[in-house]
């Protein structure tokens, strides 16, 4: 006897979810039933019909939704959030009603007027990451939309979706920062360069790292031509897994050139392939590939980092071209660990943190000689000193000086250990020491971000918060898309507190808990400023998430980590006192 396989049809699913529900039944369950009920009546159905969709079934507060058109279901999807602000209008702020839809193109099993399968479950889950009162919908619903709807969508990349075992692509609408609304950065009056993510050809996801480490190095070696004006790797990164035109990319970044590539390491055997092309108008200036084994990788890096500045500035000569200070360390597994740990150094993040310093005490169990291991575990320590992550505050700051002193010993001309060497001299209140180690990172390497981001920092320290506005503005405009531009959010609100301009202070520290809401630091100074503007409720809040960030929370604990003139640092412990964190 053999079993039939069910059968199978291609459909478009939406997912339609209300959000907050269970919040509100809790607060209004008869007024919230009744809002939900002319909100399906008034707005939802009469869109469905209208393009053709067949409800599946309700599930209480939302619905799936089957439609024959990918069209029709994203274009009902779009008119029926369009709708929602008018139907809201009449509501109490705490009462609206807003959805999340997940539409997607994909197999379903129909069963009676049931469907399922992998169509169905990736639409729900897709709803399930929907930014409230807007759209999610997976690549292949925005192939067959893309030039048929008069609608931008945003390039979400690659997600990887609750138990969904393969990644899906996930495009959004409406596009938050389409291209009308962005203006174009002008472009710097010397060569400019981007170089993105390489795609990892290995066909094994765990050496994405490595792939990333090639970009890393190239990056950083190209930073170092002083007639380059380079794009730090963050803001590079924010394309990885998006596919986007690269007259866009030029246009985000501000650049005229970007470096596309990819890495394909297997059996000690490495071949990359590289591309220069033009943002203006997408020109291919040339294209080359590279092969070699894994002893080969840095003279690798290194005629590839020639190639490029030979193609953008002819006239540079390869001896204007310094190689990196960073020593290659003797055995490969540090590098490789040293590159697996990049990412979660710069999170900012105790767990991360954490994870990091793991990671990168198997890359000195490997080489204990490696500067850029040694600079990488001294930010980490740092880290937990200075934004109260531990109670042995001068053991981290003493680990981390050592550390830091150690990396800069054995590679003295390196712009990011030198760097790190400053920012952990500046919390050790080392002031001279670390301008001079910053600012000849930046001399050495002026595309540096992390630096002047650093020397922005040492600025507000030692409050001269005129010059820390132009250090904070610079980086953020050398890394326009980095993940670390809320400290330099955080760094302008204080150059702003200093100043005396707290309501201003007090909007870029909200800004910047927006963009990274587990930064609980941030109220170490956010509920000082709150205080100062006289806004004292708000001002507790902001205490009350400090303290519990922080349950040992004290003005001694404050005053070991913060690293404030001695008179600007006693302003704010007297506001904390006022606040009433215990001494």
């Amino acid at each position: 006897m053999t079993l039939s396989r069910p059968q199978r049809r291609l459909a478009a699913i939406m997912s339609i979810d209300v959000v907050g529900y269970s919040r509100l039944m809790g607060a209004d369950e008869e007024g919230t039933l009744t809002n939900l009920n002319r909100l399906f009546r008034q707005v939802v159905s009469p869109e469905l019909a209208a393009h053709r969709g067949r409800v599946v079934k309700l599930l209480g507060d939302g619905a799936i939704v089957e439609f024959k058109s990918v069209v029709d279901a994203v274009s009902a999807g779009i008119a029926i959030q369009k709708r929602g602000p008018a139907f809201n209008e009449n509501l109490a702020p705490d009462s609206a009603l807003m959805l999340r839809i997940g539409i997607n193109l994909g197999d379903v099993i129909p069963e009676g007027k049931d469907i399922f399968g992998d169509g169905v479950n990736v639409a729900a889950r897709l709803q399930s990451i929907c930014t409230p009162g807007a759209l999610a919908i997976s690549g292949s619903a925005h192939e067959h939309v893309s030039g048929r709807l008069d609608e931008c969508f945003q390039d979400a990349g690659e997600r990887e979706l609750k138990n969904i075992a393969r990644k899906v692509r996930v495009f959004r609408w409406p596009d938050g920062e389409t291209q009308a609304d962005k203006p174009a950065l002008s472009l710097p009056d010397k060569p400019s360069v981007a170089i993105l993510p390489f795609d990892n050809m290995s066909g094994d996801p765990a050496q994405e790292y490595f792939a990333d480490g090639v970009v890393e190095s190239m990056t950083a070696a190209l930073s170092r031509i002083r007639s380059f004006f380079v794009i730090a790797r963050n803001s590079a990164f924010a394309y990885k897994g998006r596919h986007m035109n690269v007259v866009e990319i030029g246009r985000e970044l501000g650049v005229a050139y970007v470096v596309e590539g990819s890495v394909q390491r297997a059996g000690g055997r490495i071949r990359i392939t590289v591309q220069l092309i033009e943002t203006a108008g997408g020109a291919h200036i040339w294209a080359d590939r590279y092969d070699g084994t894994d002893e080969d990788l840095f003279e690798l890096q290194d005629r590839i980092t020639e190639k490029v500045a030979g193609a953008l500035q002819p006239s540079i000569q390869w001896a204007e071209i310094e190689r990196t200070g960073r020593k290659p360390p003797q055995d490969m597994g540090a590098y490789d660990h040293a590159m697996q740990a990049m990412r979660h150094v710069w999170m900012l993040e105790k767990d991360e943190a954490t994870r990091a310093l793991e990671i990168l005490d198997v890359a000195l169990a490997a080489d204990p000689d490696y500067p850029l291991a040694l600079a990488l575990a001294a930010w980490c320590w740092a880290q937990r000193s200075v934004y109260n992550w531990t109670e042995d505050f001068e053991g981290a700051q003493g680990t981390a000086l050592k550390m830091a002193e150690r990396a800069a010993a054995l590679s003295s001309d390196d712009p990011l250990i030198l760097a790190v060497l400053g920012a952990v001299h500046t919390f050790a209140r080392n002031y001279g020491t670390a301008r001079v180690l910053l600012e000849r990172a930046i001399m050495l390497d002026p595309n540096a971000a992390w630096a002047l981001s650093r020397l922005g920092w040492l600025e507000v320290y030692t409050d001269r918060p005129e010059v820390a506005f132009e250090y904070f503005e610079h980086a953020i405009r050398l890394s326009p898309l980095d993940p670390l531009n809320f400290s330099n959010m955080v760094g302008i609100a204080h150059a702003h507190q200093i100043a005396g301009d707290y309501e201003l202070a007090v909007r870029k520290m909200q800004r910047a808990l927006e963009e990274r809401p587990s930064a609980y630091w941030i109220h170490r100074h956010l509920c000082v400023s709150l205080l100062a503007c006289g806004r004292l409720e708000e001002a507790k809040a902001s205490r009350d998430m400090l303290m519990k960030a922080y349950p040992n929370a004290s003005i001694t604990l404050f005053r070991r980590a913060m690293v404030f003139s001695p008179d600007t640092l006693e302003k704010m412990l007297g506001q904390m006192r006022e606040l009433g964190i215990p001494e």
